[in-house]
């Protein structure tokens, strides 16, 4: 390795491509993200004197800052090729600051991909470090870690300690809580649907039909279908309109971030993860982006595939512009580097992400989808009301062929539906009009990706925080749990009009039912509800995004970082103040009803989370809310259910089976052993045969055992695995994989001279 060209890269996972496209001349190094930033512990920002962030290198980056200092010095050049973004730039000024880097011996590059060209053209164009990206960057930084330091102190007096609040965390929050408001305002009122099923004159074939309109009431349908009986029916009108769907464009962020969560399931922090991976492998371009465009060898590149594998009248070249206001537009989207390989070798998530990717890009390119779109109104001799057929034709698949972009709700995609030669006028007969019962759904929660796109729309954050602001919600905070809700039961009475006669059957039906949506917990409705009472600005959409307007304007060189945190924290900190001088507390408590008993029943919140009381002086009892009750929403029957509990399940070899709820969750109490419930398991539903497999499989030991040596045991726990030894517990280092300890790992982590493995999960995260 020479001394004369020193690269610093972010990441260790892109060192090895790098060193390999730049030869013996270059060393490549990776500073592993920020070598410094402010104190953990401490506000480290002066306020009095034009908000100076006060930095800091790390104790855990004191030794790579070191080496890197000792190689920066001994080098002819230094490059620095920390990412292309704000944050990136920002690494690359902190590198500059820190290692005392001589401006004369300093270049900063930037590459979109990881490929040989793109990192030789790089060293052929270097530039200086871009002070304006560094200070939009710091003007976040500051003014985050303003309002994180100040809020929560606040939240901690008022509410329950440990609770943290966000600049765009909170305002995340917020928009999760509205709409679960929403839902709880909602009423579902019922409706009735009515099909039909018509046979063409002097065909052989059916097809369906909607009535444009539906009733309120069981009544009102069954006096439709009594209008309807002996009718005749035909043909009003046919409407035929040719039109065209086109594909959608290249990948932004966030718009992989959203596709990956409708197509892959994947969380948006998994989809990043995988993404940063692909790109360091140098199989994809930069994976944060605001970019639409698309590179003239890309272009070309996606051409020639269409051509030589869909043949010429599947392509059509164009070029996307980014409509959003403020993009950082990078250098293009988010595309394969190497368009001719449409699979990739790596574990079935880089596969499956890889090939999403590769479909958006590859259809950006092809031709539209010609369909013709047919609406056919079929009248009635009795009534006024159309009944209305539609169709949809594919005539050309075009870029359908390879990729469709899909939707929160996939319930609505049409499918391509072939009809007869029908004409005005032809005499349509009723095979069967049936009456549907149901109910009006409440909006849908939002999941992932419906949460990542209206972020977007309302211009609050970067795409690139969107994954950290989701997971400090569900998994940092819990103020937002991802799950399900099985929706509400109604019966309801189907009406069925054939042959002249009037059936009806009785039918269940759910509406509301969602998987897999971001469900807010009562901890994230109070804190949400007391930051809109007492710092409306702070979480107000507006505001907000108006906040990032003044970054990209810091960006542009439009206006000064300190200027924009000054207009900020001025009237920010006054509120803050005001408010911790008013010694009110946020406690939520409602009163639910009366018990058969005569107690009455109050739900409120307190030290360990929501809860029932059920009368009151020495008899009073409480009750646990479970994950998914709300106290805002909970019903009297709800919350005498809690009171179910302890449980009488059955017995089990002559013991009997107690299913009960501690402070730490619910729990099976069995032959004077606690075995706690698996996680999501009812603790007022589980049956039987359920507990008797949970007590089977807990009294099985060698489960518990991950490994064992002499005298040393890494257990399964609770709460992760653990380390047993001498009658004592040691906890193992987070990362560390309990499988693939070695005896002499664990001796180390019990004598505290423990130090990260060679299998320790890396990653590297931005602070």
């Amino acid at each position: 390795m020479s001394d004369k060209n020193l690269v610093i890269v972010e990441s260790p996972g892109k060192v090895g491509t790098i060193q390999k496209y730049l030869g013996s001349d270059f060393t490549v190094r990776a500073s592993k993200g920020h070598i410094r930033d402010l104190q953990e512990r401490k506000l480290s920002v002066d306020i009095d004197h034009g908000f100076t962030p006060e930095y800091v290198i790390p104790p855990d980056k004191k030794k790579l800052v070191a080496e890197l200092k000792r190689m920066a010095d001994a080098a002819t050049t230094v490059w620095l090729a920390s990412d292309e973004d704000r944050e990136g730039e920002a690494i690359s000024w902190h590198l500059s600051e820190t290692l005392k880097l001589d401006p004369a011996k300093t270049r900063r590059i930037v590459f979109h991909e990881i490929t040989k060209n793109a990192i030789q053209e790089a060293i052929k164009a270097p530039r200086s470090i871009d002070m304006n990206l560094v200070n939009a960057q710091q003007a976040r930084r500051v003014m985050d870690r303003l309002v994180g330091f100040e809020l929560s102190p606040i939240l901690w007096k008022k509410i329950q300690p440990k609770l943290s609040a966000g600049r765009v965390q909170s305002v995340a929050l917020r928009i999760v809580v509205d709409r679960e408001k929403e839902i709880m305002a909602f009423r579902s009122e019922p409706f009735y649907r009515v099909e039909a099923v018509f046979r063409p004159q002097g065909m052989n074939t059916k097809v369906k039909a909607v009535l444009d309109a539906r009733f309120e009431t069981e009544e009102a349908a069954r006096r439709f279908l009594e209008d309807s009986i002996g009718a005749k029916y035909h043909i009003q009108s046919v409407e035929k309109k040719e039109g065209r769907r086109f594909p959608a464009p290249p990948f932004t962020t966030s718009t992989l971030q959203q596709e990956a969560a409708r197509k892959l399931r994947f969380p948006v922090a998994t989809t990043m993860r995988v993404a940063q991976t692909l790109y360091e492998r140098g199989l994809i371009t930069y994976m944060r982006t605001d970019s639409t465009n698309l590179s003239s060898l890309a272009l070309g590149a996606a051409k020639q595939f269409i051509v030589d594998n869909y043949g010429a009248s599947y392509s059509n070249p164009r070029q996307y512009r980014t409509h959003s206001k403020g993009a950082q537009e990078a250098h293009e989207a988010i595309r394969p580097t190497y368009i001719s390989n449409p699979s990739i070798d790596g574990t079935p998530q880089e596969q499956k992400l890889y090939q999403l990717i590769w479909k958006r890009t590859v259809a950006s390119q092809m031709s539209d989808a010609q369909v013709m779109a047919t609406t056919i109104k079929v009248a009635s001799s009795a009534r006024e009301e159309l009944f209305v057929i539609q169709a949809t034709q594919l005539l050309f698949d075009g870029f359908m062929k390879l990729y469709m972009e899909g939707r929160d709700d996939e319930s609505s995609e049409e499918g391509d539906v072939v009809l007869p030669e029908l004409g005005e006028g032809l005499g349509m007969e009723d095979v069967s009009i049936s009456a549907l019962g149901n109910y009006t759904a409440p909006p849908p929660r939002y999941s992932e990706a419906s949460l990542v796109k209206k972020l977007e729309e309302l211009g609050i954050g970067r795409p690139s925080t969107y994954g950290p602001t989701i997971s400090t919600l569900t998994t940092g905070r819990g103020y937002i749990v991802r799950g399900d809700r099985e929706g509400v039961t109604h019966e309801v009475e189907n009406l069925t009009l054939k042959g002249g006669k009037i059936t009806s059957a009785l039918k269940k039906i759910v509406v509301g039912a969602e998987k897999g949506k971001l469900l807010p917990q009562e901890i994230g409705m109070i804190v949400s509800d007391y930051l809109v009472q007492n710092f409306a600005d702070v979480v107000d959409y507006d505001f907000t995004a108006n906040v990032e307007k003044d970054f990209d304007s810091i960006a542009e060189g439009g206006m000064a970082w300190e200027d924009a945190v000054r207009k900020f924290y001025s009237p920010f900190h006054s509120r803050v103040v005001s408010v911790m001088q008013d010694g009110a507390y946020s406690r939520v408590s409602r009163e639910i009803g009366v018990a058969p008993d005569g107690d009455v029943l109050v739900a409120a919140f307190g030290k360990f989370g929501p809860y029932v009381q059920k009368g009151d002086g020495e008899n009073r009892q409480y009750a646990s809310l479970q994950k998914d009750q709300l106290i805002e929403n909970l019903t009297l029957e709800e919350a005498l259910r809690l009171f179910d509990l302890p449980r009488n399940v059955g017995s089990f070899n002559g013991q009997d089976i107690i299913v009960t709820k501690g402070r730490f969750g619910p729990y099976i109490k069995y032959a004077q052993r606690n075995i706690t419930l698996p996680r999501g398991a009812d603790p007022l539903k589980i049956s039987l045969e359920d507990c008797v497999a949970i007590i089977v499989a807990d009294n099985n030991p060698s489960k518990a055992i991950i490994q064992e040596w002499n005298g040393i045991q890494v257990l399964r726990g609770n709460y992760g695995p653990y380390i047993k030894a001498g009658g004592k517990n040691y906890k193992i280092p987070r990362g560390v994989r309990a499988e693939m300890m070695t005896e002499a790992d664990a001796k180390a982590i019990i004598e505290g001279r423990f130090s990260s493995p060679s299998f320790t999960r890396r990653t590297f995260k931005r602070k």
